[in-house]
């Protein structure tokens, strides 16, 4: 691959400058007022996956925002590359928290990044992840080093639920028809480190709402004498964990994955220092489930976590109110075998059953998305792991990530293919924050190990 190579060398700036054009396209699919915005970026993906020579460049149309479907096929009885990625981006919001404008991308040079990274909103989820790939095509195809097939699937709805993918997976399955999905939205260790990761949580979200009087009423004349359903959510919410921080909802624990000791022990052996971990956040101490380090709560172990409450007066000033409703979003990270939909239910009748009776409460499901976990021992991940060997210099360490990809279950579901997660993001990149970069050397370290990737998956299946 050394003109390959040489190829992405000779062509770093210009690779910048296309990337700082996608990233000016506000392309929020949340906002229903940039629904042009999101179209714009659509088609600026199929711009430049046609000019990296793909054929049958398309966006497809779906109930929401169009997916890009582009290919590759060098020659039918070699293996094929499913990548897939997303253009749409998180709000901007809080935009005064940014030190320059979200999407008026520039580079600054940072303590993780002397050399330079990229701060705009979607620098690292996933605009300048998912182009990574479209550049990496460019550089084989211009070279003539294009190894095996290539399909991309590139949508516009990740950051909203991905509510159109399944559809429009089950309508193309024969289109879709792959030997590996390649993603990269994920991380890495650090730039001394890589990783790849092996493993997501699963995730069950629900909204519960506690309802007292049939209005806000008076505190003075009613307090004491009514239900506050602000003090009695609070009162309920700490019931779902106990003193060892472990959740108390009956059954949730019930078919949880358990690591054996040796796997508990390779997990680590990776790089983690706790008091950068505490610095990076401003956290005095970590805090989490009794008998498990702060790397296994994160990613081995199922949490609950309150993401938001409210009721009440919240403006300037007084109010002396006592409130009809009190409101919060609660979400829970799941592991392999823990169903989102059982684990949702059993939250629910736990929930419905520790209510006072002077309270009504209701349980509204949100989306959920099921575990997944990659066997270190497939082609998909020797071949990531060789590639990153190759570009790093150093073998990746297998790590399972505490996030939730809801599309990795769905893909093994529809179309029965596993999914290389060789993301190359890093924890300080601030992703759905405010100030999201990502690191030039990421960037371009992404693009030179993605053609590895294809030559070693290549030889890989050839030698069969």
């Amino acid at each position: 691959m050394e003109k390959t190579q040489q190829f992405i060398q000779d062509n770093k700036q210009r690779f910048l400058d296309e990337l700082f054009e996608l990233l000016r396209i506000p392309s929020i699919s949340a906002d229903p007022t940039h629904k042009g915005d999101v179209q714009k970026a659509a088609d600026n993906v199929k711009h430049h996956l046609e000019s990296a020579g793909a054929d049958n460049v398309e966006v497809c149309s779906t109930a929401g925002h169009p997916i890009v479907y582009a290919e590759k096929i060098v020659d039918p009885s070699l293996p094929t590359v499913l990548v897939y990625g997303h253009y749409d981006v998180q709000p901007a919001d809080p935009v005064d928290l940014w030190d320059t404008p979200a999407f008026e991308p520039v580079i600054r040079k940072t303590e993780v990044h002397p050399e330079g990274a990229i701060f705009a909103r979607g620098a690292c989820d996933d605009k300048g992840q998912m182009f990574m790939h479209v550049k990496a095509l460019e550089a084989m195809m211009k070279s003539g080093e294009m190894p095996c097939n290539a399909k991309f699937m590139i949508e516009g709805e990740e950051e909203v639920g991905s509510e159109n993918l399944e559809i429009f997976i089950k309508e193309h399955k024969e289109k879709l028809a792959a030997d590996i999905i390649l993603v990269s939205d994920t991380g890495i260790l650090s730039k001394e480190h890589p990783s790849i990761t092996t493993g997501l949580r699963g995730l069950s979200y629900v909204e519960v709402e506690v309802t007292g009087p049939n209005r806000d009423l008076h505190s003075g004349l009613y307090g004491g004498c009514v239900a506050n359903p602000i003090n009695v959510l609070s009162d309920m919410i700490g019931q779902l964990q106990d003193d060892k921080n472990r959740v108390t909802v009956p059954g949730f624990y019930e078919n949880v994955e358990i690591l054996s000791d040796e796997e508990r022990k390779e997990m680590a052996r990776a790089p983690f220092d706790e008091e950068k971990y505490k610095s990076a956040i401003d956290i005095p101490a970590v805090q989490g489930e009794d008998g498990y380090s702060t790397r296994e709560r994160g990613s081995i172990r199922p949490t609950l976590d309150v993401n938001g409450m409210w009721g009440g007066y919240i403006g300037e000033g007084a109010k002396t109110v006592l409130p009809s409703k009190a409101y919060a979003k609660i979400s829970m990270r799941l592991v392999p075998f823990q169903d989102p939909d059982e684990i949702t239910q059993k939250f629910k009748t736990y929930f419905e059953s520790i209510a006072p009776e002077s309270v009504k409460v209701e349980v509204k499901p949100h989306h959920g998305a099921k575990p997944a976990v990659t066997p270190i021992d497939s082609a998909g991940y020797k071949a990531a792991s060789k590639a990153m060997e190759r570009s790093f210099g150093k073998k990746p360490a297998p790590l399972r990530s505490g996030g939730s990809i809801p599309i990795v279950a769905l893909f093994e579901e529809v179309l029965g293919l596993k999914t290389v997660l060789m993301g190359f993001g890093l924890d300080t990149d601030a992703i759905h924050s405010p100030n999201e970069n990502y690191g030039l050397f990421n960037f371009y370290k992404g693009i030179e190990t993605i053609p590895y990737f294809y030559k070693e998956f290549a030889d890989l299946n050839q030698s069969k």
